[in-house]
């Protein structure tokens, strides 16, 4: 069991040292108890002696030789059970003791009164005692005095004689106390699984090291949803408080779609939340009825990755629609061409060139910023492939605005026009952009011919996760999340309502 010993000895031999002083000192009350009991008992014993002896009128008669007293005071002793009764003049000249020795001796009063005429009880030379006076017949004179008393019982004498079997108790105590250090010796040793001290301070060492070690966050939770242990990362991932342990989940300052996935309410593996700018993957496991764990990793540089890459693959699908559109119309000129139709291939061609050219004129004389008007040129081919009619509000005005706001303008304008885009279901419709530039801020208005939005759920939409399309699933309900979150980082906001479809309108500050 090694030098440090079991789990099962240590706890035995701490709870026998803690018996052991509880006994001792329960030892030490029952004597000390014991001794103020002798002491009350014997000094009234002692005192009531003292004064029968003192009431015989021999002990006054001065015709008695002076150590004629002693068969008088021994009688007295043996009826009464004192050790000892001594008689003694005015001067403490003792002239009848039990003890041959201490004839003719003086004898110590201690700090007794009876020479001022008055009786007295108290501990002299480790015995209790009581003093009593011999008067004159003028009663005015200490003549003669008495002294009666016992001897005061030594400690173990004390715990011996004490009336409640002291030494029984402690006995009988401490075999009590010895069995149930075993009993519950046996019972932490079960609890613990069989581990010592030493193997569950390492455990506990190794536990904390792996928790604030690791890159990905670590929550735990009970069956009421407090939270139980939480390490550095999932701090700061989740922005806790620093007595975020043992507060409910409810308490704290997290939005509903990080609770219902702590909780339980919402399932799924590799649940994807927004905290503070941060995008969160989150994997709950429950563990029986003790609770659950939750795992957190941060996936910001993924997802900005993924946006990326989506830009990319929009970029491809534009160009992709717009090979497709110019494919389609290579294939009419020719067609015409081939009919000998010259003048209709002159006018088709006008007609293009005429129609993007308008698309861009307009997006050109509106929008200055470029980022801005390239992504809006861009969905009007991915919209015309879809049959879907793209147009921007009369009254539209853009300026070049700063890096930043244009890269929150194109997250926002983009994740619009495709959410309009997927609303119409591939159905032929129309979508309006509109961009207007107001003293502070930057106001974006999509609205679309699609079915629009129930009033119901106008707030849910922009909760993560939330999502009306079949597929419902993966990263579905992820952009207007983001658009949100785009837009509140900037102090802004975005609301939606219906008019004759549906109108989503984000508020930008500059």
């Amino acid at each position: 069991m090694g030098a440090r010993g079991s789990l099962a000895r240590q706890l035995l031999v701490w709870q026998l040292v803690v018996v052991t002083c509880l006994l001792c000192a329960v030892g030490v009350l029952a004597v000390t108890q014991a001794g103020n009991n002798f002491r009350t008992t014997e000094g009234r014993r002692a005192l009531s002696v003292a004064e029968s002896v003192a009431a015989q009128g021999i002990v006054g008669d001065l015709e008695n030789g002076p150590f004629e007293l002693n068969a008088p005071a021994e009688t007295a002793r043996s009826l009464s059970g004192v050790d000892f009764v001594v008689i003694a003049g005015a001067d403490r000249y003792v002239l009848a003791s039990p003890y041959p020795d201490q004839l003719r001796t003086t004898l110590d009063i201690g700090d007794s009164t009876v020479l001022s005429g008055r009786s007295w009880v108290g501990e002299v030379d480790g015995s209790i005692v009581a003093h009593v006076p011999v008067l004159d017949e003028k009663g005015g004179k200490v003549i003669r005095m008495v002294a009666a008393g016992s001897k005061s019982p030594g400690f173990f004498a004390g715990v011996l004689d004490s009336p409640d079997n002291a030494l029984r108790v402690l006995g009988v105590a401490l075999v009590i106390g010895v069995s149930g250090s075993l009993l519950l010796a046996r019972r932490v040793k079960n609890q613990t699984l069989g581990l010592e001290p030493h193997e569950i301070t390492a455990l506990v060492e190794n536990r904390e090291a792996l928790l604030h070690g690791i890159k990905e966050g670590v929550v735990g939770l009970d069956p009421q949803h407090r939270i139980t242990l939480v390490n550095d990362q999932a701090r700061a991932l989740l922005a806790l408080p620093d007595d975020a342990v043992g507060r409910s989940v409810e308490d704290l300052d997290l939005n509903e779609r990080i609770r219902d996935l702590l909780t339980g309410r919402a399932t799924g593996a590799d649940q994807i939340v927004l905290r503070q700018g941060k995008v969160l993957t989150l994997n709950r496991m429950p563990i029986d009825v003790r609770g659950a764990v939750v795992t957190l990793r941060d996936r910001t540089d993924l997802m900005t990755l993924r946006d990326e890459l989506d830009a990319s693959r929009h970029a491809t699908d534009t160009l992709r629609a717009q090979a497709h559109e110019f494919s389609n119309r290579l294939h009419t000129i020719s067609g015409l061409l081939e009919l000998g139709e010259y003048e209709e291939v002159r006018g088709y061609v006008s007609r293009i060139s005429s129609a993007q050219g308008e698309w861009r004129a307009e997006v050109g004389s509106r929008v200055g910023d470029p980022a801005v008007a390239a992504l809006l040129i861009a969905k009007a081919s991915l919209a015309a492939e879809r049959g879907v009619g793209l147009r921007m509000a009369p009254d539209s005005e853009l300026d070049r605005v700063e890096d930043a706001l244009s890269t929150d303008l194109v997250t926002v304008l983009g994740n619009l026009v495709d959410n309009a885009l997927d609303a119409l279901g591939g159905e032929q419709g129309w979508i309006e952009v509109g961009v207007w530039q107001e003293e502070d801020e930057v106001r974006v208005e999509v609205r679309d011919s699609g079915p629009g939005v129930a009033p119901e759920i106008a707030e849910e939409v922009f909760e993560h996760g939330f999502t009306t399309k079949a597929a419902a699933h993966g990263q579905r309900g992820l952009g207007l999340a983001l658009i949100r979150q785009a837009c509140v980082r900037r102090g802004g906001s975005v609301e939606v309502h219906n008019s004759g479809g549906a109108v989503f309108t984000a508020r930008l500050p500059r």
